[in-house]
């Protein structure tokens, strides 16, 4: 969707794609380490693409466009409330999606960090698991297990966010898809994100070395298994 007078560009192309990258891969992760067996392998691998994945976003959100950038969204407690209380327009991010940001970030961040040095005591185990004692990799395993409680909730309250929102007649999925939003719904003279070549190729720049990686890692975990 082209951005014209009456829309504005709030999300960049990286962001967009880091959003759709990730659900898909953490959906895919959860999958597989229901079914067991043989689709542990791909558990392992769409982990480690997820942590790639976090890993990218955090460093996105230091060094990308405007609307991508914590310093632009970071919201303390008592702003949250406020706007809790009396929501506003705004560019972004609200308050509560922030520290939904947040949340999801640690969540899952450090469900991909202990996957690393997870096993299940048969067949799979993470690239990094060799490397701590035993009892070092069955207490991360303990923990990247129990953390599943957290990531379930979260992604349902995130879902519930999104569904909430959406009947309140705000649209959040569309423009996290073409990355423009209706002028009408943000605060007057709105600045647009920078959302151009140079932003493009840094953010490529970037995904290469973190995908490389997590291919290193890839191929660790399983010349180790």
């Amino acid at each position: 969707m082209p951005q014209t007078n009456n829309t504005l560009r709030i999300w960049d192309l990286p962001t967009r794609l880091f959003h759709l990258a990730l659900a898909l891969c953490v959906t895919g992760a959860i999958v597989t380490v229901k079914l067991g067996g043989l689709w542990m392998d791909w558990h392992v691998r769409l982990g480690i693409i997820s942590l790639a994945l976090i890993t990218f976003r955090v460093i996105w959100g230091f060094i990308g466009p405007r609307y991508a950038r914590f310093t632009q969204f970071y919201a303390s407690p008592r702003q949250v409330w406020a706007y809790f209380k009396a929501p506003t327009k705004l560019a972004g991010h609200n308050p509560l999606g922030a520290w939904s940001v947040f949340g999801m970030l640690a969540i899952i961040g450090w469900q991909g960090t202990s996957g690393l040095f997870a096993n299940d005591d048969i067949l799979t185990q993470g690239p990094l698991a060799n490397m701590v004692s035993s009892a070092w990799s069955n207490r991360l395993t303990s923990l990247h297990q129990f953390n599943e409680i957290f990531l379930y909730a979260a992604i349902g309250l995130h879902l519930a966010a999104i569904a909430f929102y959406t009947y309140k007649g705000q649209r959040l999925i569309m423009p996290m898809v073409h990355g423009d939003v209706r002028a009408d719904a943000l605060p007057h003279h709105t600045a647009p994100a920078h959302d151009d070549w140079r932003v493009r190729t840094s953010a490529a720049l970037l995904a290469l070395t973190l995908g490389t990686l997590a291919w290193w890692l890839i191929r660790l975990a399983f010349s180790a298994s």
